[in-house]
């Protein structure tokens, strides 16, 4: 079981309730908070003075004042109204994450939610009850509020959720699990879809793939330098620590002990090559850029994960709520945009990568890696699609957190677009994958060119790994399919456990 307490979720726990479908529970701690708040929210939901989202309106209609024999309506309302979200449904993991991240906000304890609810929210997370999140909808202004809405909707019986045949009512789903809906009283509807849980969701696991494609790049390039025979000098500590980026040296590290032994190493070592070239060369630089800009990226994330992100914010020690802008998404914009600009990195010196291992000028190999060259146009094609995806990262690579468009009659006037920042870098990591997996069909197959010469011992296993799934190629044939296999084996972690060494 995994405990919420508002403070301390991290991204590999938050991974963990995505995809390992772990128990979540509540810190008693956090309880207590929640608990604390709610009666803040009470005395002042019974009182006469206005309190935003309590007894007003929202948005532009902050000035509107609710009686109170229509609060409770004016948070269902609030759901329903905000529930405007379109476009193709989140992936489930993905709204479990959405699930976790909301509930640990709320366990901080400056929601005002009651106790309840909170425990209503985990209980969809713990019977596997997904609501049906359309992904577009939120500009990271007053956090994301469409996505949440449609994820607050299911706990009042409302709205739909995920299922293995499509989109199901959401009364059905509570039924088949044996649960209640719930009946909102007052800011509990404000306290469900206020904040970047949505965002910050998509970012986070987003992050995950690119922490492990991190990894996974750097064993290509080793694969891609031992087979274009270039050297492993450039990768010496002595160099990176006279320049002590973090994430360089410890790329260095990675490609010099998967390099360290090759016969393929020790047969060209004396072949007059003065320098290679920078794909080959820079690699720990260039893919140690990426790793620094992905750790901030996952600070970000983890502060995030465990920030108070409403409005207005009830401080139970001080009997108050007061209105702020915790929900605005431009830190998680921000970081989504660099993650999407680190990941472009590391795609478009793979890509170079692959395109030196095809080319014979560059290669020292048969064209196209394939020995019958001609009759067969081998890896030509290959090479050409990992082109495109790197085009089309460039594209994505464009930061979102630069616009912003007012909205909410301009009471909004700045806002984040955190939900298009987090879905882009997202694609990004899918596509900056696939481009991976190119370079390592190359590299592989000129792996296989150059024996009886062998490469290192890890980089061997590696080779192995992927034959097992990908066989050489002789003949020409669909190459999708290889590509995809090699896709899973990076994002499966299948590749870098091969390896029996710890890529860092």
């Amino acid at each position: 079981m995994i405990l919420l307490d508002g403070q301390s979720l991290t991204l590999d726990p938050l991974v963990a309730i995505a995809d390992g479908r772990v128990v979540v529970g509540l810190e008693t701690g956090a309880a207590a908070r929640v608990a604390a708040a709610r009666g803040v929210v009470d005395r002042q939901a019974a009182g006469a003075d206005a309190v935003y989202g309590v007894n007003t309106g929202f948005g532009s209609l902050a000035e509107v004042s609710i009686p109170a024999g229509s609060l409770a309506d004016l948070q269902l309302n609030l759901l329903r109204s905000h529930a405007a979200g379109v476009g193709e449904a989140l992936p489930v993991r993905t709204v479990r994450a959405m699930m976790a991240l909301r509930a640990n906000v709320l366990a901080k304890g400056f929601s005002g939610i009651r106790p309840e609810t909170l425990g209503a929210l985990l209980a969809l997370l713990n019977h596997g009850v997904h609501p049906y999140v359309p992904s577009r909808g939120s500009v990271g202004a007053s956090g994301d509020l469409a996505p949440l809405a449609h994820l607050a909707l299911v706990l009042v019986g409302e709205g739909e959720v995920l299922g293995t045949a499509g989109p199901r009512p959401a009364r059905d789903a509570l039924d088949a699990a044996g649960l209640a809906p719930i009946r909102l009283e007052a800011k509990e509807g404000l306290a469900l879809i206020n904040g970047t849980q949505a965002s910050t969701a998509v970012l986070a696991l987003a992050l995950a793939d690119a922490l492990r494609l991190a990894r996974a790049a750097d064993i290509a390039a080793a694969l891609s330098i031992d087979a274009l025979r270039g050297s492993a000098h450039p990768f010496e500590a002595r160099i990176h620590a006279a320049r002590p980026f973090k994430g360089q040296v410890t790329a260095a590290a990675n490609l010099a002990a998967l390099l360290a032994g090759s016969p393929i190493n020790r047969s060209h070592e004396r072949c007059g090559r003065v320098q290679d070239a920078y794909s080959l060369r820079c690699a720990a630089q260039v893919h140690g850029a990426a790793r620094d800009a992905l750790r901030f990226v996952r600070r970000t994330v983890e502060i995030e994960a465990n920030a108070a992100t409403d409005n207005p914010m009830v401080f139970a020690d001080d009997d108050a709520i007061v209105s702020g802008g915790n929900f605005h998404g431009a830190p998680v914009a921000i970081a989504a945009d660099l993650a999407a600009i680190a990941l472009a990195q590391l795609a478009t010196i793979s890509e170079r990568r692959a395109a030196r291992l095809v080319d014979p000028v560059t290669s020292d190999l048969p064209p196209f890696l394939t020995r019958d060259s001609g009759l067969n146009s081998g890896l030509m094609i290959a090479q050409v699609t990992a082109a495109a995806l790197v085009s089309e990262i460039k594209t994505l690579a464009h930061p979102a957190s630069v616009d912003t468009i007012p909205t909410s009659a301009g009471r909004e006037d700045h806002v984040s677009m955190s939900m298009g920042a987090a879905l882009k870098a997202a694609r990004v990591v899918e596509l900056a994958r696939t481009v991976c997996a190119v370079e390592i069909l190359c590299a592989c197959q000129a792996i296989d060119l150059l024996a009886p010469l062998r490469t290192s011992a890890p980089l061997d296993r590696v080779h192995a790994c992927v034959r097992r799934v990908v066989p050489t190629l002789g003949a020409d044939r669909v190459l999708s399919g290889d590509i995809g296999t090699i896709v899973d084996l990076i994002a499966d972690g299948s590749l870098e456990h091969a390896c029996e060494m710890e890529v860092k």
